[in-house]
């Protein structure tokens, strides 16, 4: 299995013009981060997790040419916001795209891109074949994948195990019968906003903690805001089998 992180940011820390904190001004090409997205290639196939607003500039950069299924976690814009330029690999591929999301996500998504799902199509448009799921194990493509169900506050996000590689974004609790589902991962990648607490994050403090309890070999921290601060200060802190995530690395598992 490859996974390349196509994205380690949030919205909270897009670098703007006038902005001059230490990360915003910073030339190290890891404090420039994209929207949170991850791309996993196992056994010949080809899956994205979350379609954020840098969705098409992701793809082009990761020269990825393939995409056989999409899955999200849950339903903000900064993970679902990039879904209409699938419409690529469906011209390519001369296929619809599959989308994986519990129900909420898949109902948000038929709100948001109305004209994809209308009687009418307008030609060109994004064609998509919508699969729900729950907290059960499912398969796509023949690949076993394991629900992980986490609270980003008061909404429900899916993170999702595949073999040893787990990936959860964008929550602050998870109960402990979905900790066991982390437990012993090869790879855990975990949300880590900054370093102060947060309604709907962890911070870098809660993000240790957790995978401090479920003990993978190594773990990636992702969703990162510019007030964590800068990619070298931090990682220098961090434990041995702790790293930060920046945008384009490739992890290789066994």
């Amino acid at each position: 299995m490859i996974v390349t992180f196509l994205g380690t940011g949030t919205s909270q820390g897009i670098p703007v013009i006038a902005c001059q904190c230490n990360v915003c001004q910073s030339l190290d090409y890891r404090d420039k981060r994209l929207r949170t997205s991850v791309h996993i290639e196992i056994n010949g196939q080809s899956f994205v997790i979350d379609t954020g607003p840098d969705f098409r500039q992701q793809m082009l950069l990761a020269k990825i040419t393939k995409l056989d299924a999409v899955l999200y976690t849950h339903e903000h814009k900064d993970h679902t916001a990039g879904m209409d330029d699938i419409r690529s690999f469906n011209f390519k591929q001369k296929k619809d795209m599959p989308l994986y999301a519990r129900k909420q996500v898949l109902n948000q998504l038929k709100q948001e891109f109305a004209y994809v799902f209308s009687n009418s199509k307008y030609p060109g448009v994004p064609q998509v074949e919508l699969h729900e799921i729950t907290n059960k194990p499912f398969k796509v493509a023949g690949i076993a994948i394991e629900p992980i169900d986490t609270m980003h506050y008061k909404l429900p996000v899916f993170g999702f195990r595949i073999e040893d590689f787990v990936y959860v974004t964008d929550t602050n609790y998870i109960s402990e019968p979905e900790l066991d589902k982390m437990r012993n991962a090869e790879v855990l990648v975990l949300n880590a906003l900054h370093q102060s607490p947060h309604i709907s994050h962890y911070n870098l403090k809660e993000a240790l903690e957790v995978i401090d309890q479920v003990q993978p070999k190594q773990a990636y921290l992702v969703h990162m805001s510019h007030q964590m601060g800068l990619h070298s200060d931090i990682e220098a802190i961090l434990p041995d089998n702790v790293s930060f995530a920046y945008d384009g690395l490739k992890v290789k598992l066994d």
